[in-house]
């Protein structure tokens, strides 16, 4: 198992070309014509007792899935079956973006600049008490109201208070033949007579 995970994230991307028994950079008519050979000597229908040959035949027809895909077969010479996976999970847009950020000069940079400025997490609490609720807050223009904060309970009493002050409409229409224009300006009413 553990032998076949360190295949499946290979990042040499020349097992592909191994399994079709071409060197690594073969045109497109070569991959074509090793597959279509290999295919015949390993299908299923001509190897009915063999289950190994079922096994080859599968991989064979993986192999040529991918190398026949042009932006597969791309990713796969640069970066091998590992980038492969990493185009499957997020995006074959992706892939250079993953291997650039996951490189050792980028975990490095990425190290270099938390030391620097101390820790990530103290920068970020120092700016936010500081400039959004501390002493450096931007003070409002004069003439204008100053913000202010209502506690919740207090805010509760008001939609309480404001709810007790109102009355419901207790009046229906007086007459049963009212008109009731649905669309402004046309002519279209709709009337209810008796």
């Amino acid at each position: 198992m553990a032998e076949q995970r360190q295949r499946a994230l290979s990042t040499s991307g020349e097992a592909l070309y191994e399994i079709l028994a071409l060197e690594k950079g073969a045109t497109h008519d070569e991959i074509k014509k090793s597959y279509r050979k290999l295919a015949l000597k390993y299908h299923p229908d001509k190897n009915p007792d063999n289950p190994e040959a079922a096994e080859k035949f599968k991989e064979i027809n993986n192999a040529h899935a991918t190398l026949t895909d042009v932006s597969k077969r791309n990713i796969y010479d640069k970066y091998g079956s590992l980038g492969l996976y990493v185009a499957e999970q997020f995006g074959e847009e992706n892939v250079n973006t993953y291997f650039m950020l996951s490189s050792w000069w980028a975990k490095g940079l990425f190290a270099v600049c938390g030391l620097l400025t101390g820790c990530y997490l103290c920068c970020c609490l120092c700016c936010c008490f500081n400039c959004c609720c501390g002493k450096c807050k931007p003070k409002a223009p004069e003439g204008e109201q100053q913000e202010f904060c209502v506690s919740p309970e207090d805010l509760e009493e008001q939609i309480k208070n404001d709810m007790e002050r109102e009355t419901p409409i207790m009046l229906q229409p007086t007459n049963v033949t009212e008109k009731t224009q649905l669309i402004g300006d046309s002519h279209r009413s709709y009337r209810t007579e008796s």
